[in-house]
């Protein structure tokens, strides 16, 4: 559960803005209410509190913009192709930002991985960064991205291509392979999401 420290009168603005509905408190304590996606966030007198299963989409909208953070991803599949999930978690200097897991279907491995990748650049791109530095055990994906190998197959190119246009957001960034056990959150998110199914 997100609890953000900031003025609650500008980020009920920012909700606004974003075309969130903004509605009273429930309680005397309670200044406003809003609701977006899975969560709801709830203003207190100089914090604000995000409850429910799916923060992300509110919390990027109340966070404050800038600075660095790290994000792992992970795509996990049974069968090659076969029933497929994507893990990703975004790490900056206070900690994990946010993670997420989820089932895309039937797809290959690389599939499932670039998925994951774009997945992870998109939350980085929500919550505002601009410097992020990417890690991931695929080496070909990895590769791939940063233009040491090609890419043959005509969907792993577009997914590609979406890759760079997300990377584009970014003042500065890095793509980088790593051991499977530095990648363990995101590996274990897409397992978990695989599992659910």
């Amino acid at each position: 559960m997100p609890v953000i420290e900031c003025d609650v009168e500008t980020a009920r603005e920012r909700l606004e803005e974003a075309g969130v509905t903004v509605e009273s408190g429930n309680t005397d304590h309670e200044r406003w209410r809003a609701s977006r996606g899975g969560a709801t966030a709830v203003a207190y007198d100089d914090k604000v509190v995000i409850q429910g299963g799916d923060p992300q989409d509110i919390e990027a909208l109340l966070r404050e913009g800038g600075g660095r953070a790290h994000a792992y991803f992970d795509g996990a599949c049974r069968g090659n192709p076969g029933p497929a999930a994507t893990g990703w978690v975004i790490v900056s200097g206070d900690g994990i930002v946010a993670e997420g897991g989820d089932r895309i279907g039937t797809a290959t491995n690389n599939q499932a991985e670039y998925e994951a990748l774009i997945a992870a650049l998109e939350a980085a791109r929500d919550y505002g960064f601009d410097e992020l530095h990417v890690r991931g055990d695929s080496e070909l994906i990895v590769k791939q991205v940063r233009g040491e190998y090609d890419t043959n197959n005509p969907e792993l190119r577009e997914k590609r291509v979406t890759v760079h246009e997300l990377l584009a957001a970014f003042d500065e960034w890095s793509l980088e392979h790593v051991p499977r056990e530095v990648n363990d959150r995101a590996d274990e998110l897409a397992n978990e999401a695989l599992d659910q199914g």
